[in-house]
């Protein structure tokens, strides 16, 4: 199974305004994209996954914990598996690039924050191989998150 990567990306800031930019991001196998807006730091969404569908996530408002796990078995995974947390926020300019076979989980730690993600399956394709699982079952989360 392929890892998890990081892509930083760039700010630059001057007297006319900001432009955050991921200029080593290149879009080959992204089918479409979405906004998800977290009104609220209460709403935990997740775990939710694919096992062939890759996912990438950009903060484009406030800031978002992501949680990512690696699933052994789509029909009854373990408790026991070791989830990984990523901070994601709208002051650093980076993308979380996930490959298939993974669940993710999210909550904003900003209220109002927005949450941009794109997505390697058209929608037919992600809802004909979508799994969902109890939000709290591998990651534990804190008021602050």
């Amino acid at each position: 199974m392929a890892d998890v990567k990081i892509i930083d990306g760039e700010i630059f800031r001057d007297q006319r305004g900001q432009i955050s930019s991921l200029n080593a991001f290149r879009f080959p196998g992204v089918e479409r994209f979405y906004f998800i807006h977290h009104p609220d730091t209460s709403v935990i969404r997740g775990w939710h996954g694919h096992q062939h569908e890759k996912k990438w996530f950009y903060c484009v408002k406030g800031a978002f914990t992501v949680g990512l796990v690696e699933i052994d078995d789509w029909e009854n995974p373990s408790p026991e598996l070791k989830a990984q947390k990523y901070h994601l926020t709208e002051q650093e300019s980076k993308i979380i690039c996930v490959p298939e076979g993974y669940a993710n989980c999210i909550k904003a730690s900003i209220p109002g924050s927005i949450l941009l993600v794109f997505s390697g399956k058209t929608l037919p394709e992600a809802y004909s191989d979508s799994w969902r699982y109890d939000n709290k079952l591998w990651i534990t989360w804190s008021e602050d998150e």
